[in-house]
């Protein structure tokens, strides 16, 4: 057996062990992989690249920190309820056209988190009830909300995942929203009419409005959605008109976005919103520390380079199997490490058979479809507590979804090559 072999059967089995047996966080025990491979590896502790290897992803970081703060003022301020409390009354009488703008609430913090898991806790939480109100039953509206979290998590302006994948071949995360739009609009619009269209034939608007609170818009008007435009203007500005504007950065923007939202609609406590902010997202911020520690690790002991090489020597029928079965079971685990462990050799195996950030775009939306794998399954969980039922009778629901995302995102690599325009 080869070296690079041990080392990394090492640092997985450390990491396995200490997740599922010692029941650690998923980023201590990413660290304790780590450290287990660089002994393994004749490195001893590496101080250096195990410092290295925690600040790898520190834009992807403070990006995270920044758009959850800016995401719980606008949810603090009211902002949310009211968009939620518009649509459903606007298009009640449209069933189809309600439950997509529905979902697509259900993935806008997704979006600009990068975690499903906030996706669930903020929107998913604020949705469900409609959903429920609605006449979906409970395990159902637990799978829409599942699946609407990880679509927005897939979603751009931030796919964590995709800049892992990009940040590992040394690829800029330009040009990923129009495939990322491509995959996830169609499975998104496919999973809620799939799953919720059949209970939502005829709706009884005078038993929703219950759910809804339609005073806050009445009360403050446009103005709640203000912070929402400033950040979608200053993104599209900065690069639409790149010499007239400087582009300030999405954590910038997402602060500027926050500090707007503070004078908009309810009145809060901006320090509590803020803690309240930065404690959801410290998960999420230590995975990504582990994931470059396990890395960069990985680097040092030839493990990486190891990795590529084998998936090189695959043929293509085995690598696009492993891509859709791999790559969501490893989720289980961590999306995130899926991505940089998995994604970046499939990437570079891949890299003659089509465009590379559609290739990327693809891999990344495929690993993101592993927070749907238990036990870890965080969108899946949190989406089960919040409809009061057992992850297990949520997971049916899922299934046929789960399958027709991976196979899209199949496909999306067999095409894409055709598909660079998207870019």
């Amino acid at each position: 057996m080869e070296k690079e072999l041990i080392v990394f059967l090492a640092m997985l089995g450390v990491f396995l062990l200490g997740n599922f047996l010692l029941k650690l966080p998923v980023s201590l025990s990413m660290v304790a992989g780590a450290l287990a491979g660089a002994l393994a590896g004749g490195a001893g502790v590496p101080l250096r690249h195990l410092f290295e290897g925690t600040f790898v992803y520190m834009d992807t970081i403070l990006i995270i920190a920044m758009a959850m703060i800016f995401m719980t003022v606008i949810q603090e301020s009211g902002a949310l309820e009211a968009l939620n409390a518009v649509i459903v009354s606007k298009f009640y009488k449209a069933p189809a056209i309600l439950l997509v703008l529905l979902m697509l609430i259900i993935m806008f913090p997704g979006m600009i988190t990068g975690s499903s898991t906030a996706a669930v806790l903020s929107a998913g939480a604020i949705v469900a009830p409609i959903l429920l109100l609605m006449g979906i039953p409970a395990p159902q509206t637990g799978a829409i909300l599942a699946i609407g979290s990880i679509m927005g998590m897939a979603a751009p302006p931030v796919n964590i995942p995709a800049m892992l994948i990009a940040g590992g071949v040394d690829m800029p995360y330009i040009g990923f929203e129009g495939p990322l739009f491509f995959l996830t609009l169609p499975c998104a619009v496919f999973t809620v009419l799939f799953i919720g269209l059949r209970y939502c034939k005829n709706l009884d608007y005078d038993k929703i409005k219950g759910g809804l609170n339609l005073e806050i818009g009445k009360e403050y008007g446009f103005k709640l959605y203000i912070p929402i435009l400033v950040v979608v203007a200053l993104m599209v500005a900065g690069r639409a008109l790149p010499n007239l504007f400087p582009n300030l950065g999405m954590p910038l923007i997402f602060f500027i976005g926050g500090v707007v939202g503070l004078f908009t609609g309810r009145k809060f406590n901006p320090v509590a919103v803020v803690s309240d902010a930065i404690r959801t997202t410290v998960p999420v911020l230590g995975k990504l520390m582990g994931v470059g520690m396990f890395i960069q690790v990985m680097t040092l002991t030839g493990v990486r380079g190891y990795i590529v090489v084998s998936c090189l020597g695959f043929g293509l029928a085995l690598l696009y199997a492993a891509v859709c079965l791999v790559m969501p079971a490893f989720g289980a685990v961590s999306s995130y490490g899926a991505a940089s462990v998995l994604g970046v050799p499939f990437l570079l195996a891949l890299l003659d058979t089509g465009d590379q950030i559609v290739l990327a775009a693809a891999l990344s939306f495929i690993c993101s479809m592993g927070d749907l794998m238990p036990p870890t399954a965080l969108a899946g969980n949190y989406a089960a507590q919040i409809v009061e039922q057992k992850y297990s009778k949520v997971l049916r629901y899922c299934a046929v979804p789960f399958v027709v995302c991976v196979l899209f995102g199949l496909v999306t690599l067999l095409i894409s090559g055709k598909l660079g325009f998207l870019t």
